[in-house]
């Protein structure tokens, strides 16, 4: 089942909450990644037709999908029987996935990573690690979704969303962030950066080499959950 809403699980979804996990913090963000091993790759599975709601599809992921539902389950208590609430699940995952938590649309939705990052150290369950461990920032300069609205059917045919991204873009327009530029990440890495933090980026490769190998991409930030 491709979309599915709010309260509604996939098989896997269910299969990976009800996975018993002894270790805790990072080690839990480990292991319920890896569940997601054989996981096929699909992107725009929140692209639903009709009024925005909670998308929950553990069976198809993206990069940031991923990250979201094993955000989601790593921050959800276990109960007694080492299961996780589905309603508590869905409860973490929207906290992640939109603005303070609040779903009031399509633009509610953290499209932009500084954005999404953003939401997530306000609310208390994400650390910028990035901003205590690097001096080197950078200004942000954000418009590309309200600049380029024919290739989200959501703002397509919609000018309301289109002015409503572009005063989010221009919120984030201008702030400065920390970074780690990549000519500074070894090849070995940094002490500073455990397994279980969350990068930018997912690749098969050593990310100091993944790093060499887009020039586009000038560096990363580094978070850590907070629980």
């Amino acid at each position: 089942m491709k979309t599915m809403t709010k309260f509604m699980f996939s098989a896997l979804c269910a299969a990976a909450m009800v996975t018993s996990v002894s270790a805790q913090g990072g080690k839990d963000m480990l292991s319920n990644g890896i569940k997601y091993l054989d996981v096929p790759y699909v992107a725009h599975t929140l692209e639903a037709d009709g009024p925005e709601e909670l998308v929950i599809n553990c069976d198809e992921v993206d990069c940031t999908t991923l990250v979201e539902y094993v955000l989601a389950e790593t921050l959800t208590p276990k109960l007694a029987d080492g299961d996780i609430s589905e309603s508590a699940f869905a409860d973490n995952l929207q906290k992640i996935r939109y603005r303070d938590g609040k779903i009031d649309g399509y633009t509610s939705r953290l499209h932009y990573i500084a954005d999404w990052i953003n939401n997530g150290v306000r609310n208390g369950f994400l650390q910028d690690v990035t901003g205590a461990m690097s001096p080197d920032t950078e200004r942000l300069s954000i418009s590309y979704m309200s600049s380029h609205p024919q290739l989200y059917k959501q703002l397509a045919n919609s000018p309301e969303n289109i002015a409503k991204m572009k005063k989010i873009e221009q919120s984030l327009s201008g702030k400065e962030i920390h970074y780690l530029p990549k000519a500074k990440l070894p090849a070995d890495g940094l002490p500073w950066i455990k397994d279980a933090d969350k990068k930018v980026v997912v690749s098969k490769v050593p990310l100091s080499q993944m790093l060499k190998d887009n020039n586009k991409w000038t560096g990363i930030r580094v978070l850590r959950m907070k629980k």
